[in-house]
């Protein structure tokens, strides 16, 4: 799909600009025509990074995009019209993606397009979520609250990532150092030992003879190891393009003995959060629930909306094929059952996300409490065998003399 520029004019006459997208110039003319206008001039865009379904190398930060969306919200509460609005925002902003994405926004507006199909040609920015909940609000009239429930669904995201980030980043980062630790120790520290083992008339220690070898063998056999780890991480990345795969390995870490219980409470606020805030902005049931698939961020918890959305389509209950499903709390399910019984699906949805968001946030505190002890023995266990595999043999050269 190449982009286009286009002037032309409406019924009355007034001059139209804009951008379309269009396999060719002959097709882009044909779709203008069908909206009843009266072409002028039809010219091909060189690709850029904008008609690229913006493709940045350094895309816009959340904590700025959150900004953008409160300060929207004020200034229509404000009475400012919604051009004057992107106007200032693209002014005032520090992000240089968001000021330079407003412009264009700016200008399509100027142009008479709504506001929801400008966000449409940004779709890496403005995700199909979002500008389905901008055109319930368009349409309703409630613009305003529509952006201030963006700007506190995209701020909870935000903030739940942090939670999660911080919880694995102390592990990772102990694990990272444990492994360099240890090759330092395979690499320099046990070959100055070698030849004086190897002169001893006695037989050495299983535990000696394992991390001689094992020091030997990555000095002498490097690249094997490395051609091993490239082929694990080679098969990870076939599994998770596989969409079989990529289901195995999300049921896995939602089963995961310690990382599990994290994973499932974070996947079940986003969806919980997701289907509210799409709820109360009037978005239709099927497309709430096809959207929340979407960015469900879990095969497992997206397999399941998937089968609730064919149930609804069958005329059946969305929590039909949450019973007795293990990744799904009985709370949800209960919370879903009675949210659809009394029409109020948004408000129980907001509550179960509520609560699993502060449980996301107990559960991180215990992990980091709990990960730090546990790690610490992990890399002291690790050390300790090396130091031990030189010690052992040591002792008894002392004994001999």
């Amino acid at each position: 799909m190449a982009l286009f520029n286009y002037q032309a004019k409406d019924v009355t006459g007034k001059l139209k600009k804009g951008k379309i997208k269009a396999k060719s110039q002959h097709e882009a003319y044909k779709v203008l025509r069908q909206q009843k206008l009266r072409v002028i001039g039809v010219e091909e865009i060189p690709e850029t990074i904008w008609n690229k379904d913006f493709e940045l190398k350094s895309p816009m930060k959340q904590r700025d995009f959150v900004i953008y969306l409160r300060q929207f919200a004020t200034l229509i509460r404000a009475g400012i019209t919604v051009v004057n609005a992107t106007a200032i925002l693209a002014k005032q902003t520090d992000s240089k993606i968001l000021k330079e994405i407003l412009i264009e926004i700016e200008n399509d507006l100027r142009n008479g397009n709504n506001l929801s199909d400008a966000y449409t040609k940004y779709p890496k920015v403005f995700k199909p979520m979002f500008t389905h909940m901008i055109q319930a609000g368009e349409t309703s009239g409630t613009i305003d609250l529509t952006l201030e429930r963006l700007a506190n669904y995209y701020d909870r995201q935000y903030r739940l990532k942090q939670k999660v980030i911080s919880a694995l980043v102390y592990p990772i980062i102990l694990m990272i150092l444990a492994v360099m630790v240890v090759i330092f120790l395979l690499l320099f520290i046990i070959p100055l030992f070698v030849d004086l083992f190897e002169n001893l008339d006695s037989e050495l220690p299983a535990i000696t003879q394992f991390v001689m070898n094992l020091s030997d063998s990555i000095q002498s056999h490097w690249w094997i190891h490395l051609l091993m780890i490239g082929i694990i991480v080679i098969g990870i990345i076939m599994v998770k393009r596989n969409k079989r795969g990529q289901y195995l390995m999300d049921q896995i870490l939602l089963k995961l003995p310690i990382f599990g219980t994290l994973f499932k409470k974070t996947a079940i606020v986003r969806m919980t959060s997701t289907l509210s805030s799409l709820f109360a902005s009037s978005v239709p049931v099927l497309q709430a629930v096809e959207i929340a698939e979407k960015v469900a961020g879990n095969k497992v918890i997206e397999d399941v909306l998937h089968q609730g959305r064919d149930c609804l389509e069958q005329g059946e209950s969305l929590t039909t094929p949450m019973k007795d499903h293990w990744a799904i709390p009985p709370l949800v399910m209960q919370m879903l059952m009675i949210g659809e019984q009394t029409g109020s699906l948004d408000t129980m949805l907001a509550e179960v996300a509520g609560f699993y968001e502060a449980e996301v946030e107990a559960t991180t505190d215990r992990l980091k409490s709990l990960i730090e002890p546990v790690m610490i023995v992990v890399l002291a266990t690790i050390i300790g065998t090396i130091v031990l595999a030189i010690m052992v043999p040591m002792f008894e050269v002392f004994n001999n003399i």
